[in-house]
Order: C-alpha cells, then sequence, then structure tokens
C-alpha cells in the first residue's frame, strides 16, 4: 500500500471512552454500543482508541489488544482506527506500535513519554518517534503537549521530527497558545509535504478551528461528535455565524469537561453519558475517583444548556 492510498488523518476524529464495570474490568458491551453510537455520528473521519479517553495509562498491553480488537470487529471497516501509542520507554512503545499494526490500525497517535518533564533533548524525541517508524509504516500523529509542561516540543524540535521521519502525517496540537498554534499551523501546512494540524484544543475549539486546522481530535467528541462535525464543517464553509451558533452550544460541555482540575475531563464525560442514558455507570480506575455529586450536577446542567438534555 502506497502512502497515497493510506488513511489521511484529518477532519473530526472523536477519542471514545472505555466502560468499565464496578471491578474495574472493561464492559465490552457497553464499550460496543458506545462505538456503535459515535461511530453513527455523521461527518466523523475515523476513530482513536488506547488514549487518554480510554484510560490508557491504566491498562495492560494486553488490555489494550483487546480494545482494538473489538473495535475493528465493530467498526467491521466503516471508519478508519487511530491507535495510542502510550509508553514511557521507546521499545514498549514499538511494541505498541507492531501490535497496532498487526491488528488493524490505520494510524498511530504517538503520546511524549513523562520523562521529558524532567527536560528533553530534540534528538531523544526523534529517537522515540523514529523507533515506532521502524516496526511500521502506518501514518503518525504526534501529540503536541503545552511546552511549558516539559512533555512539549519547541517548534524547531517538531519540524527536524517532521524532516526525520517522514510517516509523520499529523500532529494532535494541545501546546495551549493560540500564538503558538498559530506558527504551528503555519509552519506545517506550508511544507512542500504538508502535515496537518488536528485541534485538541477543546476548551477553545471554535478559535482553534478558525485558525486553519485540518482537522480535531478530542476526547470531548465521545459525548458531542454532532456538534463537533456541526462546527468543523461551518467552520470550512466559512459560514462564521452558524459556527458561532454551534460554539454556543458546545461552549457549556466545554465548560464543565474541562474545569479543574483537568486529569478529570474524561471522568465527567463519563458522567455525561450516563446522564445522556448512554452509559450505564461511570466507573474509572484508579488513581482516579468518582466526581462530587455537586460536580455531576453541574455537567447535567451544561447538556441541558448545550440542548443535549432535556430539562
Amino acid at each position: 500500500m502506497t502512502l497515497q492510498q493510506r488513511f489521511e488523518p484529518r477532519g473530526v476524529i472523536p477519542a471514545v471512552l472505555l466502560p468499565f464495570f464496578e471491578d474495574f474490568s472493561i464492559d465490552e458491551a457497553s464499550f460496543r454500543a458506545h462505538l456503535r453510537d459515535v461511530a453513527g455520528v455523521a461527518g466523523i473521519s475515523a476513530l482513536t482508541i488506547n488514549a487518554h479517553s480510554t484510560e490508557a495509562a491504566s491498562c495492560t498491553f494486553e488490555e489494550q489488544k483487546r480494545v482494538l480488537a473489538i473495535t475493528r470487529d465493530e467498526l467491521a471497516g466503516r471508519l478508519p482506527i487511530v491507535n495510542g501509542v502510550y509508553a514511557e520507554g521507546s521499545l514498549e512503545a514499538q511494541r505498541l506500535a507492531r501490535m497496532a499494526h498487526e491488528g488493524g490500525a490505520s494510524a498511530l497517535l504517538v503520546f511524549p513519554p513523562a520523562i521529558y518533564t524532567m527536560g528533553q533533548r530534540p534528538e531523544m524525541a526523534i529517537e522515540h518517534v523514529r523507533r515506532i517508524a521502524e516496526v511500521t509504516d502506518l501514518p503518525l500523529i504526534i501529540f503536541q503537549y503545552n511546552p511549558a509542561g516539559g512533555q512539549g516540543y519547541p517548534l524547531s524540535t517538531l519540524l527536524r521530527m517532521v524532516d526525520e521521519v517522514p510517516t509523520i502525517a499529523a500532529i494532535k496540537d494541545w501546546c495551549g497558545n493560540a500564538q503558538l498554534a498559530d506558527r504551528q499551523i503555519r509552519a506545517l501546512h506550508g511544507r512542500s509535504r504538508p502535515v496537518h494540524v488536528l485541534s485538541t484544543h477543546s476548551a477553545w475549539l471554535f478559535s482553534s478551528l478558525v485558525l486553519g486546522c485540518k482537522g480535531l481530535l478530542s476526547g470531548s467528541g465521545s459525548v458531542i461528535a454532532d456538534l463537533q462535525a456541526q462546527l468543523f464543517e461551518a467552520v470550512q464553509n466559512k459560514d462564521l455565524a452558524l459556527a458561532q451558533k454551534i460554539h454556543d452550544r458546545v461552549y457549556h460541555t466545554a465548560e464543565v469537561f474541562y474545569a479543574d482540575p483537568f486529569v478529570d475531563m474524561h471522568n465527567r464525560m463519563k458522567e455525561a453519558l450516563v446522564l445522556l442514558g448512554k452509559l450505564p455507570r461511570a466507573v474509572v480506575r484508579p488513581p482516579l475517583v468518582k466526581i462530587p455529586a455537586a460536580e455531576i450536577e453541574r455537567i447535567r446542567q451544561a447538556l441541558i444548556a448545550a440542548g443535549l438534555l432535556a430539562a
């Protein structure tokens, strides 16, 4: 298969959630139902699994392999699958990448190792991605964190990485800075081999899309994939009046999903799906814990304000 025939990471790519039973085992039936629900939304281009939203940090290698197998079986080729590569070491990242390639993924979302919070050299970042590219020719999506936290890549490093690893096809941009986001879009989209910028600035999604992103990859798509698809289409059509109206609905969900502490964002999305009758329970794996009742009530009010739940 040539690069031209492969999945091109662009458009609306929701990152789905992973339901658990009370004993923290995977609820496969609920996961399948969730996959069907999100995959049935018009206007999405792929689904993401084994990432933050599916609590990959708390899942074993075998569980991630099973999540991919279930997803592939449930989608039956209807949508491409983006599989996360979430690992602290490059050798384990290789193992995950090989598993995802053999398991039928269409692209890989490459997370930065947490060790970068203690400092990173450009050569380290490039080596990590290069080792993944050694074991698979799938398109890579580089997860760009906020450089201020240590895990994000300086723009110079990101450009070197793209030069040295030709299978990099996109970045999932979470840099947290509108000026840097604009620079990245101009630098990456303007290359002779363009690299797409996918926004994951879900707390300010409308603004980030107007800057010129080629799509979005977001965990909140597990709840509001339809609104995201409508918003992206409106921005692409340059219908900013319609985009603003859709944003006014998305805003309410973003305010509760991305409140402090930020680590609970997908915890809150599970609670939203319970309120919407789409998940039977909102169990998360430790060290995450269930959010307070008052916060769940704020989520309920936000869903009502967004027009997703009856008062």
